[in-house]
């Protein structure tokens, strides 16, 4: 007998029997839609903490410090390493790494007009800025060799005139006091600034600056000022105050900055980077240990949805069992006429893969609605609990989920039509056909 034979068949024997069919694809419905909604929300988890730590830029970036007095590795080192010039060249011609950057970090005050302000200011190397993941909403980046600074998207929010104390609410989404790209803006080292300011003597130090560029919002660069490294250090060592020593054999710096080719060599690069003896950080260290925590959600929450995929095929089974006892003479007139038993068992199996492909089908489009609602409902208050930043959604149904949950659904219905099929195949055809 053909396939397309059969499938007529099987087709319309389930149609003589509407409501028994459609509550056993019922069953099968309830069972696909919990295993991809409850997948889904873990897909979509995993996916929204990717977005928040700011995509490949972040994940692919390690941060590298000295290790303290403290710490036992140091202990039995006869000197311990300290980043330096040196080291930075080290780190350098590393394998997969793609840029290498050191940081200094200063504290300093920033004035324009009226307003001022006390930002952390960052020296950086400008050529490797964008390799960092560093994005502008507006203006360029820094120009190596220059006062140009580049203020993260927020760091204008710090700026307030002291003589009325109006501190803006970042909060509120106002606009920040003065606009650093169009307002002149100068700086000073001198932590005790306001103070010396205000009485009479000698005035501290205060240095022209130029606002070039403004970060993206909701990078790790928002709160912070940027400028070229080695600028940094020669108004720093003019001030008289915060010195940064750089440009010497002997030259520390707070921080390195070392970016990897990709987020596989994120762990292993930081362990050939401790063994060097620093420590060392990154975005990909988090996620590995959070998406552990994830795997475990993602198996409990699959595992609500089989159990409802097992009761679906326990129901199909008992629909097809019953089937047989109410078709027993159509099967054995079926063999006396010259079916063959492999007809038979095609016939059964294919009725049963036809309810699980069904329930199937209408699971992923339900799969897709209840998605919907939830990233509309849910999705917008985690978005705006995260500062409104990332797309919010928290359920995500990847094409290859659908593909799979279609392939189980229909073997779930062979595999609970098989023992079905063996006894309308090992049926006789004599005592078939005297039943009434």
């Amino acid at each position: 007998m053909k396939w397309t034979e059969l499938f007529k068949m099987g087709a319309s024997n389930l149609l003589r029997r509407k409501t028994r069919t459609m509550l056993t694809v019922l069953g099968v419905i309830i069972g696909a839609t919990s295993i991809i909604v409850m997948l889904s929300i873990g897909f979509g988890l995993k996916a929204s903490m990717h977005e928040q730590l700011g995509g490949a830029a972040s994940l692919t970036t390690i941060s590298v410090y000295e290790q303290n007095s403290a710490d036992k590795s140091t202990k039995s080192q006869k000197k311990k390493p300290i980043l330096d010039i040196k080291t930075v060249q080290n780190f350098k011609t590393l394998e997969n790494v793609v840029a290498v950057t050191p940081q200094k970090s200063v504290s300093a005050h920033f004035i324009s007009g009226p307003y001022i302000a006390d930002i952390n200011l960052i020296g950086i190397d400008p050529n490797v800025m964008e390799a960092f993941g560093f994005k502008l909403e507006r203006g360029k980046l820094i120009t190596p060799g220059t006062s140009e600074v580049v203020f993260g998207h927020s760091a204008a929010y710090y700026f307030y005139n002291p003589r009325k104390s109006d501190w803006p609410d970042y909060e509120e989404k106002k606009p920040p006091a003065i606009d650093v790209l169009s307002n002149k803006v100068k700086i000073s080292f001198d932590p005790a600034y306001e103070e010396k300011r205000r009485q009479s003597g000698p005035k501290p130090k205060v240095f022209n600056i130029k606002g070039v560029g403004v970060s993206v919002e909701n990078t790790e660069y928002a709160w912070n000022v940027y400028m070229d490294l080695a600028t940094l250090t020669k108004l720093s060592k003019e001030s008289g105050v915060n010195p940064v020593k750089t440009g010497s054999k002997k030259e520390k710096f707070d921080t390195v900055l070392v970016k990897a080719d990709k987020v596989e060599h994120v762990l292993a690069l930081q362990d050939v980077i401790k063994n060097m003896g620093f420590k060392t950080s990154s975005s990909a260290e988090y996620v590995k240990s959070v998406e552990g925590s994830f795997n475990t959600l993602q198996l409990a929450l699959g595992g609500i949805g089989a159990i409802s995929l097992v009761v679906a095929a326990i129901g199909i089974t008992n629909t097809m069992i019953m089937s047989i006892y109410e078709r027993t003479r159509e099967i054995g007139v079926m063999k006396v006429v010259g079916a063959a038993i492999g007809d038979i068992r095609s016939l059964f199996l294919l009725e049963a893969g036809l309810i699980g492909l069904s329930g199937g089908l209408l699971g992923i489009l339900l799969s897709y609605i209840i998605s919907h609602i939830i990233n509309t409902l849910v999705g917008a208050s985690a978005s705006e609990m995260l500062g409104g930043s990332g797309s919010g959604a928290i359920s995500l149904i990847p094409l290859w989920l659908v593909l799979a949950a279609l392939g189980v659904s229909f073997l779930v219905g062979l595999v609970s039509g098989y023992l079905p099929a063996r006894r309308a195949m090992n049926l006789s055809a004599l005592q078939a056909i005297k039943t009434e």
